[in-house]
Parts: C-alpha cells; structure tokens; sequence
C-alpha cells in the first residue's frame, strides 16, 4: 500500500502509513484500503466523498466501512488509526493572507527604533483593541474547578442584552515596565470624540495612561513611541488606530500638543495583528485569567482585567470608560494639512512622528 494518508489538522507534507493487517482481520484485504480513502485529505474536495460534510468520527467513519460491507467496529477503527499515529486534533490558525515584501524590513525597522527609545529610557507602547465582549451571564470558554456537579449557569444563546451591550477593552501595554492598562468602553471602538474636547476612545486610553501612569513612570520623557494595529492591506482597514485613519492622526496631534511630546508611531506590516506584543503580553493573560467566568457586569470586567497577573510580574490597571463615542466623524482635508507630521523615508505611511504644533516635529527618533 503506498497511497499517502492523513488525518484532519496534520502538519503539511505529513504522511502515514497504516499497519499491516492482523491476521484476525486477514479475510478482508479492502479493510485497510477504504479506511484509508475515508481518511485520506484530498477527498475533503471530493463532494462525493462518504464523509466529505460531516465529522470523521470512529463512529462514523465505522458506519461507512459498514455500509461498504465491512464487518467493523468503532473500536477497531480506533485501534487502527492510533496504530498509525492518528489523534482528534482541532483547526490552527496560521495563515495570515498575503504577506508584504516589505515585511520583515519593516519589523527590522520597528525593533531599532523601540531598542533605540528603550535605550534612552524614553516609553515604549503597544497598543489595540481586545475583541467585543458580551457583558451579562454568558458562557465564557474554559473550565475552572466547582464543587462536582455544580456548573455555573448561564445563558443558551448568545443574544446581546440591550441594556448591558458590549465592552469594548482597549489596552496599552508598556514594554519596558512590563505593565498594562485597559480602557473598557461602552461604545463603538472608534476614535471619534466624547465628552472630552478633541478626545477619542483609542487616544484618550493612551491620555489616561500616561496622566495616571506614564508621565509619574517617564518624568524625562520627550517622545513616546507607539506600535500599533497592522496597516491595512486594503482600504478602510485597520480599526480606530490604523495608519490611514485619518481621525486617529488628528486626535493624536491633540494629545500631543496636550502632553508636550513628540508621538512617534509604528504600525505593524499588514497581516501580522497576532504580532503585536499587546496580544500575547497582554490580551493573552486576561483571556486565561477570566476563563469560564461569566462577563455578567462591567464592574466583573474591570475586576478580572486588574488582577490578572503573571510569574515575570505583569501587573494591569483598568478603569470603566464611559464616554460616548459617535462614529462617522469626517476629518477635512484642511485639519488633516494642519497635523504637524513628519513621515519617515522608509515607508512613511507605517511610521511617522507627530509634534505639538508649536515647534517643528524632532525626527530623529523615526529615521
């Protein structure tokens, strides 16, 4: 037998072969052989293979070598896949699109200028919006221990309660202290004003981070660099801090006339979200640490952000945001050509400095 075989969520190019028939099972040579075609990858395109659209169970895959004429079990079809090395695996998410050619410069280029800002002690942050949450008594996935027997309940269907809506956690995440801050919203992640003159959702959480944590951690400071959602591969991507947003340029030049700072920004290349630091020094330990908890309210939500924490001494503030943020604000091309900006040779749409409109921006930070 020398046909190729595998079994769903394999590695690329793996191959198996299944064992020899036992001698019990000498009396049926086409055993092995249509197992193998039931298992076999390439009939995922076939519309007429006998599982091509439902779950290649031992149960079913049993079935199917029964309705072929075979006198055949699940257990032992069991048995034979785990012979060959087979296991229930589930999906991986590893294709991320099409890949800039630029990409790997420009992380070259991001890994200067923050080695370069860590080194003159001036902060360094990673910013992005945490998915949407349903706050109220939903499932949350994962398993934490209950005395046997007692599940916590929670809802069937994950309608949105209207009266509670969605959270919306945005984070920065300071690199060199190892520390996060998360803004929970109770709008629209966009970076349209509030209450606040010329403030955002996205740039206010980085305003209340540095007037709460940053200016007190960085007295020094007179630039900070942030890296931020990957520029979009298309138009109208890349969230409420994506590189063509042209609100998130114009509420950055009010926080940076605010803080007296020059703002240096980096976006990641297109198709590299899961890169960014925040997601696994950040994003990554709230999930665990408020796995199978219900999201009921967004006093739960800002409890179980603030004590995550972890062994290396990652250490997280939150704070309710309740401002509201209308979206659909159009930013004229005469405030655009009033943002003080200076764009960097190298792909100055991904990585640009925004000065106080009293003085000219100080570039040498982005080269």
């Amino acid at each position: 037998m020398s046909r190729r075989s595998g079994f769903a969520g394999q590695g690329r190019g793996a191959s198996r072969r299944l064992p020899e028939p036992a001698p019990a099972k000498a009396g049926d040579p086409r055993l092995l052989p249509d197992l193998e075609a039931l298992v076999e990858p390439t009939t995922r395109g076939d519309p007429q293979a006998p599982l091509r659209w439902t779950c290649k169970s031992v149960r079913r895959l049993a079935q199917a070598l029964q309705a072929q004429g075979h006198q055949v079990s699940r257990t032992l079809v069991a048995e034979l896949l785990n012979a060959a090395g087979y296991s229930l695996q589930g999906t991986r998410k590893t294709k991320e699109g099409d890949s800039h050619p630029d990409r790997d410069a420009q992380f070259a280029h991001i890994n200067t200028q923050v080695a370069a800002a860590l080194a003159e002690q001036q902060p360094v942050i990673s910013v992005d919006t945490k998915k949407k949450e349903l706050v109220g008594d939903f499932r949350n996935p994962g398993r934490e221990y209950r005395p046997q027997g007692d599940p916590e309940e929670v809802r069937v269907h994950d309608f949105l309660i209207k009266e509670l809506g969605r959270a919306v956690p945005y984070g920065v995440y300071d690199l060199a202290a190892n520390s996060g801050w998360v803004s929970v919203g109770v709008d629209h992640d966009t970076a349209a004003p509030c209450s606040l003159p010329g403030a955002g959702f996205a740039v206010n959480s980085i305003r209340q981070w540095w007037l709460t944590v940053g200016r007190g951690r960085y007295p020094e400071a007179t630039r900070l660099l942030i890296t931020a959602t990957p520029a979009p591969a298309k138009a109208g991507g890349g969230g409420s801090n994506g590189s063509r947003v042209r609100l998130w340029k114009r509420e950055l030049q009010t926080l940076a006339n605010e803080l007296d700072l020059d703002i240096a920004v980096s976006h990641l290349p297109p198709g590299t979200s899961k890169w960014n630091k925040i997601e696994h020094r950040l994003f990554s330990f709230i999930s665990q640490n408020w796995r199978a908890k219900p999201l009921v309210s967004y006093r739960v939500i800002v409890e179980l952000i603030s004590a995550t924490t972890t062994k290396p001494g990652l250490t997280v503030r939150c704070e309710l945001d309740p401002g509201q943020y209308p979206s659909g604000i159009i930013v004229s091309d005469a405030e655009m050509a009033a943002i003080n900006i200076k764009r960097a040779e190298f792909h100055g749409e991904w990585n640009y400095t925004i000065s106080p409109n009293t003085y000219p921006p100080n570039c040498s930070f982005i080269s």
